[in-house]
């Protein structure tokens, strides 16, 4: 081999290499933005079987995004007018028998014991480092605009969603006609099985987080847990947060009965454990089945390398994320059908999900 054709395969192999390189820099810098895009497309997927079931009674895809949209909007509405007068009131009923002042709280924590000891010390301290008025005019400029950032966020993900409902055979075309004929089905029937996966998933979590909300917090009332109400909600909406969620409201749950008794705690404790017993092992195999087909171990490390890599804000998309992956492998690795696979229901049979 001559040295001008060494020199033009080093270069070559130099420009390459520094490609993917920038490629990679350019993703990594645009994470935030692809992790939006790749929520919309999970949005999309969940709403695609009721647009396109109501685009056979006659109803256009438009007119079919904004139902959706107004039903979501709805619910929200309407568990925030059921929910938020409730929570007021324990809030306020809890700060009724708050010390209002320094001395009232050193008074009142060297009177108490145990946890609530520690939480009267806590709030003690967190009085005494109070910020002046210009810090916390500073503090309400960052968290009002860390509210807008999340709104145009909301906005983004929302409208992108929306687009991807009326484009997505397109982008599926366009990637078909740059595959060998042979390989064209078996990417299709990929990216629907893909696309039926993330729809089942997202709607289950939806009926999961509605389900675990409610009867926790019918539960925390029966044992005589305070804040009930805000904790069983907490409860529910934590349920997105694979594995670290339900920890946590579990944990909460716990402390808050430890302000009152060992025994409101420990029924606390077990209503958390025993409904995330019925979960597993009989709301989720019904509702969900193998909507996503990954074992509780991979599950696990999915969370944690996806938290480890791009931060704890995409916990969120762990799951899916991981469910996409596996089908890869399996289609591509393992040589599935993907046409062969069952997707469960979830409201929607999987045949209302294709278009």
């Amino acid at each position: 081999m001559s040295v001008g054709e060494t020199a033009r395969r080093a270069f070559t192999a130099a420009v390459v290499i520094g490609g993917v390189v920038v490629v990679a820099l350019a993703l990594w810098k645009l994470r935030i933005l692809l992790a939006l895009i790749f929520f919309a497309f999970i949005i999309a997927a969940a709403m695609r079987p009721g647009i396109e079931a109501l685009r056979r009674r006659g109803v256009p895809r438009g007119f079919g995004i904004a139902l959706h949209y107004l039903g979501l909007f709805g619910l929200v509405g309407l568990g925030l007018w059921q929910l938020v007068p409730r929570a007021t009131t324990q809030i306020s009923n809890a700060l009724e028998d708050l010390p209002t002042s320094s001395s009232e709280l050193e008074a009142e924590a060297e009177g108490s014991t145990g946890i609530r000891r520690q939480i009267l010390e806590g709030l003690q301290q967190r009085l005494e480092d109070v910020p002046s008025g210009g810090e916390l005019f500073e503090q309400g400029l960052e968290v009002g605009l860390i509210g807008f950032e999340i709104a145009i966020g909301i906005f983004f993900v929302l409208a992108t969603a929306a687009y991807w409902i009326f484009e997505r055979d397109r982008a599926v075309d366009l990637v078909a006609s740059l595959m060998p004929r042979p390989r064209r089905k078996v990417m299709r029937d990929t990216w629907t099985l893909i696309d039926l996966k993330l729809g089942a998933y997202v709607r289950g979590q939806l009926i999961l987080i509605v389900l675990v909300g409610t009867i926790l917090s019918i539960a925390f009332w029966a044992i005589g847990l305070p804040y009930w109400i805000l904790l069983g909600a907490f409860a529910g909406v934590v349920e997105i947060i694979p594995v670290i969620g339900p920890i946590t409201a579990g944990a909460v749950a716990i402390g808050a009965g430890l302000t009152v008794s060992w025994q409101v705690a420990l029924g606390a404790g077990l209503a958390v454990l025993i409904v995330r017993l019925i979960e597993d092992y009989l709301i989720i195999p019904r509702v969900l089945g193998e909507a996503v087909g990954l074992s509780p171990l991979l599950v696990l490390f999915s969370v944690t390398g996806v938290a480890l890599l791009f931060g704890e804000f995409a916990v969120l998309l762990a799951i899916p994320i991981a469910a996409v992956l596996s089908t890869l492998v399996d289609v591509i690795v393992r040589g599935k059908d993907p046409s062969d696979q069952d997707v469960p229901a979830v409201i929607f049979s999987a045949k209302e999900g294709e278009t």
